[in-house]
């Protein structure tokens, strides 16, 4: 048996309850404000209502699955789109690295979903339990019915809290009314009971019990941020050039720290800040306005711990005035980031306004690649898939232009008119035939484009155009 070496660091450390302590200031309000829009943009979104039309859903975010469209107010993303989406998830990874090199973990301390539902969490607690030392206190007293009866009702509001969440997320994929009606009656798909239920479960645990541990162990951001960091990056440090050495302020000597743990005991991390910059430290703030009240009350300047970049520090230690937040903010890093994410921005709006209402995919049927007819003409086949994405059913026509001579035909007996329901993808096969001893059917390989137009309707007379370049196959002797 292997005795593990004292001295040896341990990748993991069984969790300590922590207790943070109520605390008011410039931080903690924006905290505060930030996690009620949030909290609301999650919960109230489902249920606001978009007119877009007799044949498509009323709500005005709705990801319908069973129709494979996302839809945002206005806007309509169908599933060969998808690059819009990769094009958001990129801005928002381009928007999290500029965020972070400008002031370190701002997401996570502010509106990371893990520390909105925690800080939920931890109202409800104090709420239920009151402060920092009665809730340690009631945890370290035997169960008995007052502990029985507190965390009971601690409990119960924080499943209430997961059940609303999970509630919310299944209410984006359906519509919310109608779900919701579902729900109550007990005739909803098992999905949605299922999805709420590990949702429930999940921000039950995790909001609840789990806290920084997920932070610190099951989230991968603490340790790839400091690729994104550099030594002009704000975040929240301790000027232990004027708070040491701590202790009371009639000692001839001491800084202005009287370590009275005023930012230790409100972290939710459970750090000592004055201990340096630590993987787990969030930059919520709260230290700071622990920190800064104290120095009110003892008559000190502020900011003992605060927003501060490396070179910040060398430049106080000299004795010097900090860089302003710009001179940090704006930086060629961060200039980088923000150009990036601009242009990704630029590119999908231009994209967006770009689309047309209608559109063709072209697949050429190679098997066989050609077709001898036996007047010795040549003809090929092609699937075309007409999309649209107008509210109403619509005629296509179809043509197609090349420099060689091509006659077009559709499967069945309706010229090159083809309906196309609202809303809908319709398959239609096409033939295309190159008369004998024509260039299309001599040469192994033609150019064509081929052309949709949407001709409209008395209601909707405005019409769209779309083309599909594709090739002729002929005999190429």
């Amino acid at each position: 048996m292997t005795i593990q070496d004292p001295e040896t660091p341990v990748l993991f450390a069984a969790r300590e309850p922590i207790f943070p302590r109520r605390v008011k200031g410039t931080f903690r309000n924006l905290k505060w404000w930030l996690l009620a829009l949030m909290l609301g943009i999650y919960y109230v979104t489902p249920w606001i209502r978009w007119d877009r039309g007799p044949l498509l859903p009323d709500q005005a975010v709705l990801i319908d699955m069973s129709g494979r469209r996302f839809f945002f107010f206005m806007i309509e993303i169908w599933p060969y789109e998808f690059y819009f989406v990769a094009g958001l998830l990129i801005m928002a990874g381009l928007g999290l690295f500029l965020f972070t090199s400008a002031a370190g973990r701002v997401w996570c301390g502010y509106a990371c979903p893990q520390t909105v539902w925690t800080d939920l969490f931890i109202l409800v607690e104090r709420w239920i339990e009151g402060d920092r030392n009665a809730r340690i206190r009631l945890h370290r007293q035997k169960w008995d019915a007052e502990k029985i009866r507190k965390n009971g009702l601690k409990w119960t509001a924080w499943l209430l809290i997961g059940l609303a969440t999970g509630g919310a997320w299944v209410f984006y994929f359906t519509d919310a009314p109608t779900l919701f009606h579902d729900l109550l009656h007990g005739t909803a798909h098992p999905a949605a009971y299922i999805t709420m239920a590990i949702l429930t479960a999940t921000t039950f645990f995790f909001g609840g019990f789990a806290r920084e541990q997920i932070c610190i162990y099951a989230c991968p951001w603490p340790r790839i941020q400091a690729a994104m960091m550099d030594e002009d990056t704000l975040t929240i440090g301790y000027r232990d050039w004027r708070g040491e050495p701590r202790g009371k302020q009639s000692v001839e000597g001491h800084g202005d720290c009287i370590d009275c743990m005023a930012c230790v005991n409100v972290c939710p991390m459970g750090i000592d800040i004055r201990d340096g910059q630590q993987m787990a430290c969030i930059t919520c703030g709260l230290c700071i306005d622990a920190c800064n009240d104290t120095m009110d009350k003892i008559g000190k300047p502020r900011d003992l711990i605060g927003y501060l970049a490396l070179t910040d520090e060398t430049r106080e230690r000299e004795g010097k005035a900090p860089k302003s937040v710009w001179a940090h903010v704006f930086r060629p890093r961060t200039i980088m980031y923000t150009t990036l994410w601009a242009g990704v921005g630029v590119a999908l709006v231009v994209a967006l306004f770009m689309r047309t209402d209608i559109d063709v995919n072209v697949t050429p049927v190679r098997n066989p690649q050609y077709v001898t007819l036996s007047d010795g003409s040549i003809r090929n086949t092609y699937d075309l898939r007409l999309r649209n994405k107008h509210g109403e059913d619509r005629w296509f026509t179809l043509s197609a232009t090349s420099d060689a001579t091509f006659l077009l035909s559709m499967e069945g007996d309706q010229g090159l008119k083809v309906l196309v329901p609202a809303n809908e993808t319709k398959t239609q096969r096409l033939f295309i035939t190159a008369p004998a001893h024509s260039h299309g059917a001599e040469e192994e390989r033609t150019p064509l484009r081929l052309w949709i137009q949407d001709i409209g309707t008395p209601e909707f007379p405005h019409t769209d155009r779309v083309s599909h370049d594709t090739v002729f196959f002929g005999k190429g002797d």
